[in-house]
């Protein structure tokens, strides 16, 4: 039997699939410590060749696959989406697909004032944009660049100009690093309408330095603003939602906090990721993918291709942020599997 004559695929803890996460290049203009720090990531870096990258026609062929089986959900990211030139026609490709209720991109925000207008109008509909601080002189050390929040802002502006609103922001939190602008950040866009959203600083790949007492747990970020501006607990918006949500009580807005190392949420995951080189990743910290590029180039059907997707999810048993080594400097027990870097699948 065909898997179009099948149920939709569950992993091993019955999650289906829901929700894809495309990676369109490799390439970013920030180095932020993080993802892609700058002594690693220098200008001699050999990122992926165009031509092994996925065509736009490939991601589209790859996207109705996966809608076939139960996404509804698109996002784009990177790198650094922006940097793929004609992204607009893509988005409005994907866009046209049947059965896609949400289509969203993550970007820095960098790019964004000259790229909004051309986003909205071929079909985006949400954007998120990572910004992990209003303080110029911490942001421009986190990003590796020495580029100003400002320009960010510029950006988050344009998006809503054009009605791609509400923005989320993201803010990825490090104790030492950015903890004491994380309420300004809040104040800032409390009563806008945008979602400031905390991440817990976590160890994607192997390249960021991470440790564990660099981590601010969500609970303790939560504690912060509430302090200043009260904060109660709501709702998720649907089941495996990754950010855990608080509302302000004078009904100002909310945030959103994610809890990947103090409060896993691995058995609710419903995510996949499609790397920039066609590899379906099952997993934020997984040590490689499936290929679908190879296959689609050597002339597999649609059916062969779903066979190879439906397969991977439905053996899907990842659970990494629930087994996580705690690394040097916490108990001493290290992580040394070699992970696929962030941005080779988005966050």
């Amino acid at each position: 039997m065909s898997v179009s004559e099948q149920a939709q695929p569950r992993d091993r803890f019955d999650q289906p699939l829901r929700d894809l996460r495309i990676s369109v290049t490799d390439r970013c203009n920030f180095r932020c410590t993080y993802c892609m720090p700058a002594e690693i990531f220098g200008e001699r870096y050999e990122f992926l060749p165009l031509a092994d990258s996925l065509t736009f026609d490939e991601i589209e062929r790859l996207a109705r696959l996966f809608v076939g089986l139960g996404v509804t959900k698109l996002r784009i990211t990177g790198g650094e989406p922006l940097m793929r030139a004609g992204l607009p026609e893509l988005i409005e490709r994907l866009g046209r697909i049947q059965g896609v209720d949400d289509l969203s991109l993550t970007t820095n925000g960098y790019l964004l004032p000259k790229h909004a207008r051309a986003l909205a109008d071929a079909g985006l509909r949400r954007i998120s944009v990572s910004l992990d601080s209003l303080d110029d002189g911490v942001f421009q050390r986190m990003n590796g660049r020495g580029f100003s929040a400002g320009r960010v802002l510029e950006g988050i502006e344009a998006a809503h100009s054009i009605g791609l609103t509400p923005v989320k922001i993201n803010c990825v939190a490090q104790r030492g690093v950015n903890e004491h602008t994380l309420v300004d950040l809040a104040r800032h866009f409390k009563g806008t309408g945008d979602i400031v959203r905390y991440i817990e600083y976590m160890d994607v790949g192997n390249r960021n330095g991470w440790d564990l007492r660099h981590v601010i747990p969500a609970a303790e970020i939560v504690d912060m603003i509430d302090a200043e501006m009260p904060l109660e607990p709501a709702d998720a918006n649907y089941r495996g939602e990754v950010a855990t949500r608080y509302r302000y009580r004078d009904g100002s807005g909310e945030i959103g906090v994610i809890t990947s190392v103090s409060k896993p949420f691995c058995g609710d995951c419903a995510r996949v990721r499609l790397s920039t080189d066609g590899k379906m990743v099952t997993c934020l910290f997984a040590t490689g993918g499936t290929d679908l590029r190879g296959p689609m180039r050597a002339g597999a059907s649609d059916d062969d291709v779903r066979e190879i997707i439906a397969g991977t999810w439905s053996g899907r048993v990842d659970r990494y942020s629930e087994l996580r080594p705690t690394g040097a400097g916490a108990d001493g027990r290290e992580d040394t599997a070699q992970k696929i870097e962030m941005y080779q699948i988005g966050g």
